[in-house]
């Protein structure tokens, strides 16, 4: 069975990296068209040219977790700031146009368990560690 290529709105990965930010912004959904032609990217793009120069190897480090993912961003690590510490994410092609914060996520998964003794109810949701 072939293996099916990636492609995005009908542009392949090749064609995506070659486009501008502005050329891909018309591929986006409204919202992030909107974000992108206003320059939602512009600190991150800086630290995205730099790295590309310097080597894929270093992690980006960001608090703007609103940014785009832009076809230039593929392949790059970027350290996401989740409100308490920062998770580090590399981005995928399956990733393209949706935001940074998207995949840092800011709470923790909630376990339920066995109240303990003299315990309330409510203290049955634990927040799970690690």
């Amino acid at each position: 069975m072939a293996r099916k290529e990636f492609s995005y709105k009908g542009k392949s990965l090749a064609e995506l990296k070659g486009l501008s930010n502005s050329d891909f912004a018309g591929l986006l959904p409204s919202r992030e068209k909107r974000s992108l032609l206003r320059g939602v990217n512009r600190e991150v793009d800086k630290k995205v040219e730099e790295a590309l120069k310097n080597g894929k190897d270093r992690i980006i480090r960001t608090h703007r977790r609103d940014s785009i993912i832009t076809p230039k961003m593929i392949g790059l690590k970027f350290g996401i700031h989740s409100g308490k510490e920062f998770q580090v994410i590399e981005v995928q092609k399956e990733m393209l146009g949706h935001r940074l914060g998207e995949f840092a996520l800011t709470r923790k998964k909630l376990k339920h368990g066995k109240a303990g003794i003299g315990a309330t109810k409510s203290s049955t949701a634990i927040t799970a560690r690690g």
